[in-house]
Formats: structure tokens, C-alpha cells, sequence
């Protein structure tokens, strides 16, 4: 009987390290990588935007406070026009991008910027993310378009 028990204790433990080993790290994406993905997604039509589905969606890029006004500004504006009138992504309403460039984060002050290039029907157009280091990676706590407006700032006084 006590071998018996001896061995179901070992077998337990073993099973135990077999699956605590087997968890997978966090994969944590440089500031630039995680921007990129958000276009990849986005592109292929599973963007976190405008949709009330899965509020982790947006925790995946955004820090909180960001997510939780873009998931405000989704489930208040019912599929209409929120505080986020167009593709907050490219700045616009209309797109025909061309010219499309992510440049390598730059980091200062804790926070890493992140400009993205490209040209919409012709005009230059140029977006920087701003992120944060956080418990689960970098997250974009706020996107600058210029000329003093922000996706914070929108989502605020929308």
C-alpha cells in the first residue's frame, strides 16, 4: 500500500512539472511590431475598432484608459457616428493609401513613439503612436494625427 502511494505522489508530481512546464511565455512585441500588427489586423478586417465583440481586442494594443473610451465610444454610438468619425488608423474617412511605412520606435521620457508614413489620395499624411511599458507589454496610449489633435483628445470631448 505505501508503495502504492509512493508511486501515485511521484506520478502526480511529475504531471504537475510536465504542464507547468509546458506554459507558453508571453510574447511581448517591440513598440513598432505591436503598431504593425494593429494594421496587419486591421487589414484583414479584424481591426478593434467599432466593434463591441471583445473588449480584449482592445486591450491587445491599447492601454486601458484608451480602450476603455474607444469600447465606450463603440457601444454608444450603436454602429453610428461616435467621437471616432473616421479610420482612426489612417485619419480619414476615404482611403486609397500608397507609400505605406512604419518607422523603428523612438524611446524617451519611459514612452516609445512610433511614426507611421503614407500617402492618401496624394497627400502626405504621417501618425505617431504613442506607447507605454506596462505589466503586459507595450500598449499605445495615444495616436497624435498633428496640428494638436489626438485620438484621446477626440475620444474626451466626443
Amino acid at each position: 500500500m505505501k508503495s502504492a502511494k509512493r508511486i501515485l505522489t511521484i506520478a502526480v508530481m511529475c504531471f504537475s512539472f510536465a504542464v507547468h512546464g509546458q506554459t507558453k511565455p508571453i510574447n511581448r512585441l517591440s513598440p513598432d511590431a505591436l503598431v504593425a500588427d494593429l494594421y496587419r489586423e486591421h487589414n484583414r478586417k479584424h481591426s478593434p475598432f467599432f466593434q463591441t465583440r471583445s473588449r480584449a481586442l482592445l486591450y491587445k494594443y491599447f492601454e486601458k484608459n484608451l480602450a476603455d473610451m474607444i469600447w465606450k465610444d463603440a457601444v454608444h454610438s450603436k454602429g453610428e457616428v461616435g467621437a471616432i468619425d473616421g479610420d482612426p488608423l489612417y485619419d480619414a474617412q476615404d482611403m486609397e493609401i500608397k507609400k505605406f511605412a512604419i518607422d523603428k520606435a523612438t524611446f524617451a521620457g519611459g514612452k516609445a513613439r512610433v511614426k507611421v508614413r503614407f500617402e492618401n489620395f496624394g497627400q502626405q499624411k504621417n501618425i505617431v503612436f504613442v506607447l507605454v511599458n506596462g505589466k503586459t507589454g507595450w500598449r499605445i496610449s495615444d495616436i497624435e494625427y498633428g496640428e494638436g489633435r489626438t485620438l484621446l483628445g477626440e475620444l474626451k470631448a466626443g
